[in-house]
């Protein structure tokens, strides 16, 4: 896999990584680098690990992936937005979407059942080692990123438009969830 091809290929399984972080970060309301860090490096090692899981074992994989990923991806996304919506109603200060490493874990899961299929893919097409690696870094470094990104940048919105911007971001989320079934 070429390079440009790797970060593309990336870049695509990482919208979702965008967009969880995005609206989840609207409830941060302490916003350290620390903090940011290290759910972007969760997110970042259990993408780039389902990659390479879906990878390294393809063949065993293929039929099961393909039957159940939309639910699994539903029903994490399910979990993550309905409680963000229902801590934005009640309006509680302490959010619990990326709080803890349960969450956190839930979160990474949620956005990465397509990169265990893209692994799986990778593997069916007989890419080799060498072909592989640029796509494994692609999707950790990306991944990183984006998570950063959008915590940073949904910890500015929620900071302006508060527990609303939770709500709406509970709402994406459930949608998100809900349109990986159609």
């Amino acid at each position: 896999m070429q390079i440009i091809e790797a970060i593309l290929v990336a870049a695509s399984l990482c919208a979702d990584c965008l967009a969880v972080s995005l609206c989840s970060g609207v409830s941060l309301r302490d916003v350290r680098w620390g903090r940011i860090l290290g759910v972007a490096l969760a997110f970042a090692v259990i993408q780039a690990g389902l990659l390479l899981a879906g990878w390294a074992f393809g063949s065993l994989f293929v039929g099961a992936v393909e039957k159940i990923s939309h639910i699994i991806g539903f029903l994490l996304l399910l979990y993550v937005g309905v409680s963000m919506l229902v801590e934005g109603i009640r309006g509680e200060d302490e959010i619990r979407n990326l709080d803890g490493l349960k969450n956190v874990i839930i979160g990474g899961l949620a956005t990465s059942i397509d990169a265990l299929a893209v692994g799986v893919a990778e593997s069916m097409e007989g890419t080799d080692w060498a072909g592989f690696l640029p796509l494994l870094i692609a999707v950790f470094v990306i991944t990183a990123l984006t998570v950063v990104v959008g915590l940073r940048s949904g910890s500015a919105i929620g900071k302006r438009f508060g527990r609303w911007a939770e709500v709406i971001g509970g709402v994406i989320l459930i949608g998100i969830g809900i349109s990986i079934l159609l």
